[in-house]
């Protein structure tokens, strides 16, 4: 469909014509530089002042910095393919790129504006995103993926209440603040992931097309759901332990069902598939580990969700970008071959950042130093290969 004026295209920055270009690589970046800022400090070789303390900045800019940088530039090109809609470009895209880029300096550097005007930038970035989403689904009454503005409204909710933890000195809420984070996180990739693996899978392996189960489908949006909001209300009603033990395990076995139907051994020849694959696997495993650890008081949780964090956001992510870097640059879907070695590296980096210090424990740095070099050479792997794509015209000359 073409839905703009080529000539008038041409007039703009290739790296600021659609969401995709600009938030990929500067997220993707950005996760390199804040993994090596929080091995420095966590070495105590750094320094710095960081806004909320070490954990809470590691934690927050992981989620709100770098997975919501994809995230909105994911949605912000996607909805224009929902809609036949231009998707957002030019000055408005600058605008909420310089927001984001403003959220990031004022985490790192929270002095030069208070602790509060610095919170006030950062939670703006998403409803900003919000806006500009919903703004071309309105237009043509696409209700259908309407759903994900209140989805980034719950991430602004989420955001808030962490900055909140923060200045009420509040371990316990911000501990909640952080699971809800991640769990919005993991609820949006297992709806995303619904939708597209199965397409993906068949168009790559020629097979046909797995047709989801709807009673499945809504056992685990339902059951993410009902953890999102368990630690939503945790301030209000503690939710024990046992029930959200099985709200876990129900999510993960049916995760794991839903994958198994996707017949992941067949994309073994394809890296753009049995990446994806391999980050999903990460999800379901997380997920019942969680829910066993929950019964168990005895296993490190806060190594667990860790199979969460890296091999389910970190290896979905990175397959993902991969994959919409090269459609929507007008190329062929076949990544450079180093690829394979990064899509490896970002699981790796999960598995020794969990096992390590939970058999091991006494190499607790060594782990996380050998995770974190991991995760920076996956990405930066990433940023050498993609980096002239997102900032080049399209091959094929056509808009976006």
């Amino acid at each position: 469909m073409q839905i703009t004026d080529l000539s008038q295209e041409q007039k703009i920055t290739p790296f600021f014509r659609l969401g995709f270009r600009p938030f990929f690589l500067l997220g993707a970046s950005f996760s390199v530089v804040s993994l090596l800022i929080w091995a420095l400090f966590l070495s105590g070789k750094l320094s710095v002042n960081l806004y909320g303390g070490g954990l809470f900045w590691h934690t927050h800019e992981m989620v709100f910095g770098f997975v919501c940088a994809i995230v909105v530039g994911f949605l912000l090109t996607a909805v224009q393919n929902w809609t036949g809609q231009r998707g957002l470009y030019g000055r408005p895209l600058v605008f909420l790129i310089a927001l984001w880029l403003l959220g990031r300096v004022v985490m790192l550097f929270p002095s030069l504006f208070g602790s509060q005007l610095s919170a006030l930038i950062d939670i703006a970035f998403l409803p900003a995103a919000a806006f500009y989403l919903a703004k071309p689904i309105l237009k043509v009454k696409q209700n259908r993926n309407l759903f994900f503005v209140p989805l980034l409204a719950l991430f602004t909710l989420a955001n808030i209440l962490m900055h909140l933890s923060v200045n009420e000195s509040d371990i316990s809420s911000l501990q909640s603040s952080a699971y809800i984070s991640v769990m919005l996180v993991t609820l949006l990739m297992s709806i995303m992931a619904g939708r597209v693996t199965p397409m993906f899978t068949a168009n790559g392996t020629q097979t046909d097309k797995v047709a989801p189960i709807p009673l499945l489908e809504k056992t685990i949006t339902g059951c993410l759901l009902a953890l999102v909001l368990s630690y939503f209300i945790h301030p209000i009603i503690e939710i024990s332990n046992s029930i959200k033990a099985v709200l876990f395990l129900i999510a993960g076995i049916t995760q794991m069902w839903r994958w198994l139907r996707w017949k992941p051994w067949i994309t073994l020849n394809v890296p753009l598939l049995w990446s994806l694959h391999s980050a999903l696997f990460f999800i379901w495993f997380g997920l019942i580990v969680l829910g066993i650890g929950h019964l168990n008081t005895n296993l490190p949780l806060n190594h667990i969700w860790h199979l969460l964090t890296i091999g389910g956001m970190g290896g979905l992510i990175l397959a993902m970008i991969s994959r919409v870097t090269l459609g929507h640059t007008g190329r062929p879907l076949q990544p450079p071959k180093v690829m394979s070695f990064a899509f490896v590296l970002i699981l790796l980096a999960a598995v020794i950042r969990v096992f390590g210090p939970w058999f091991m424990p006494e190499n607790y740095s060594t782990f996380i130093n050998i995770s974190v070099i991991c995760w920076l050479a996956a990405y930066g792997i990433f940023i050498i290969k993609y980096g002239p794509m997102l900032l080049k015209p399209r091959e094929d000359g056509r808009p976006g």
